[in-house]
């Protein structure tokens, strides 16, 4: 069960968003109106570039003509990563010496923050570069969901303790030595091995710590805001350096939500229907209250098998602590867990592989639906919208009559581009799921066999093919064989589904709009508002539910067994 410190953290959550999804709504649509005085500056330097170009700004290139650009602008931002990566070694601001990375990370890696996906199968600290991290990895978040507050909102993280500086790595002293074992080497260089071929071990010892000195606010503020997830330490928004206290962790939790939830208000304003901005809203809003109530009250609840060593506190259970920092407790680990993956952006303040059964299992659904609940920045309001076509297709086929949504009538075609905007991931997540199980190149990267196992592996690819970037740590997903596949699922699982969108965008733009009739059906009130949330969990239910069957809910039925015993 939830305790009253849930409910507080989650009632207070889902209140500060409330009010704050308006204002930002409003600035939104001013800003892509070009109703904003900042933007009427800016507008100037623009036309400026687009006549250099030989184009105008109000100049009507059609759908398919942007789709081109849009894939030529990802395709060459693209090549550029994988370039800066491919020389990192003799590029400025690498005063830890850091080499050139390998082709297939480097692939994966261009691909993955290009895709707005942001998986790192690398460790930021000992990988990247300033100037990689910067000019590449920065520079595509920014691109990706672009935002003037992130300078304000890196100030703030600032002053709660995030660093934002340029020196080398420092060396601290520990107050403990530490002791700990490595594999011996010869004069070589070489392992060495004992007679059954098992390396030989030696003892060693440290008193110093090496504490990266980085420019971490900057990226965290635009990491959040963007909704991108890579963090420049492998421990992501766990680390102290990049998310140092309750208060930043609370920020950093909305800000992913932020312009996700103000662009429902700015679609609203768009079509001329304020109520239709809520409506979406509202359906994203159920289904997250719904599932991060689910999953604060599996992480309170425990391992099963705990249950009868009473352990106690307040009444109840301690809960599931493990991986989690106790700077930010159960609740806002579970919250934040529960909001990063609705919102397609990935960071994680607690690790997603030492979540209970049940924890586990509302990320990995919330990830599955599709990026709608909130979703990134953008994409999750197209991705909701492509489910709200739905919804008033199946309304129509209910009542017999021909489904409109906002006064364009719903047709063959564009119900053929929904359908394929809405399978393209289903079939990338289980296809790719099933080719990993099947060959021995994936099955290689599992560390924990039997159920768990299987769901590393789901998860990685439903979180490549959404474009979320959190994983299970117990996947070795840097293999060449992972950092292929899943590049190639991240650049499908973004462009082969930004086509069908468009090509609808494009279909209904080219329409007459149909004044409403007697029949119309209303898609701005409660009634259609339940309607989204139903379509939205039906397919998100049927498609996956029997491969969660496999695991987590076997897991979990497996220790509540051996508890019984």
């Amino acid at each position: 069960m939830m305790s009253a410190q849930s409910w507080s953290l989650l009632g207070l959550f889902l209140c500060v968003l409330a009010v704050t999804v308006k204002p930002m709504g409003a600035w939104i649509a001013a800003v892509m109106q070009g109703e904003s005085h900042l933007v009427k500056v800016s507008l100037r330097i623009e036309n400026f570039v687009l006549r250099l170009c030989g184009t105008r700004a109000d100049a009507d290139i059609g759908w398919r003509a942007y789709d081109v650009a849009v894939l030529v602008f990802s395709m060459a931002g693209a090549a550029l990563l994988y370039l800066q990566q491919r020389v990192q070694l003799w590029l400025p601001l690498n005063p830890q010496q850091l080499g050139n990375i390998s082709l297939d990370s480097l692939f994966n890696t261009a691909i993955s923050f290009v895709t707005n996906t942001n998986w790192q199968s690398y460790v930021g600290e000992a990988t990247m570069s300033y100037f990689i991290q910067m000019t590449g990895l920065g520079l595509h978040n920014f691109l990706s969901a672009a935002t003037g507050i992130a300078v304000v909102f890196a100030l703030v993280l600032v002053i709660q303790g995030a660093i934002q500086n340029f020196k080398s790595y420092a060396q601290a002293k520990t107050l403990e030595v530490t002791k700990y074992q490595q594999p011996k080497l010869d004069a070589a260089g070489q392992q060495l091995k004992d007679a059954k071929g098992n390396p030989v071990l030696e003892d060693a010892q440290a008193s110093e710590q090496t504490i990266p000195m980085v420019p971490v606010a900057s990226q965290e503020a635009i990491k959040m805001l963007g909704t991108n997830g890579g963090g420049f330490f492998n421990a992501n928004s766990a680390h102290p350096n990049e998310n140092p206290t309750p208060l930043a962790n609370f920020l950093q939790i909305l800000a992913i939500f932020l312009i996700p939830a103000g662009l429902c208000q700015a679609f609203g304003r768009a079509v001329g229907d304020a109520l239709q901005g809520w409506a979406v809203l509202g359906a994203m809003t159920a289904i997250f209250f719904v599932m991060a109530w689910l999953g604060m009250a599996a992480e309170h609840a425990a391992n099963p098998m705990l249950h009868g060593l009473n352990l106690m506190q307040d009444g109840g259970l301690v809960g599931n602590w493990e991986s989690k920092e106790t700077r930010f407790g159960i609740d806002a680990s579970a919250l934040f867990a529960a909001v990063t993956t609705a919102a397609s952006c990935g960071a994680v303040n607690a690790m997603h592989d030492s979540l209970s059964a049940l924890g586990g299992l509302v990320p990995l659904w919330l990830i599955q639906l599709g990026e709608v609940v909130f979703g990134g920045v953008g994409s999750g309001l197209y991705g909701m919208l492509v489910f709200a076509i739905l919804a008033v297709f199946i309304a129509g086929l209910m009542i017999g009559r021909k489904p409109e949504y906002l006064g364009k009538k719903i047709e063959a075609y564009d119900m053929k581009m929904v359908a394929l905007a809405i399978l393209v991931t289903l079939l990338l997540v289980l296809a790719g799921t099933a080719a990993s199980v099947l060959l021995a190149d994936g099955r290689a990267g599992i560390l924990n066999p039997g159920a768990h196992g299987f769901t590393e592996i789901l998860y990685a690819l439903s979180s490549a093919a959404n474009k979320n970037g959190s994983a299970l740590v117990g996947l070795s997903a840097n293999t060449p064989y992972y950092n292929s596949l899943l590049g190639v699922v991240m650049w499908l699982g973004r462009f082969a589904i930004i086509v069908p969108v468009l090509a609808v965008a494009g279909s209904l733009a080219a329409k007459k709009r149909i004044e409403p009739g007697a029949g119309t059906m209303s898609t701005h009130g409660l009634l259609f508002a339940s309607l989204l949330t139903g379509t939205v969990l039906i397919v998100g239910a049927t498609t996956y539910i029997p491969a969660l069957a496999l695991e987590p809910v076997v897991e979990h039925l497996s220790a509540a067994a051996a508890a019984a015993r």
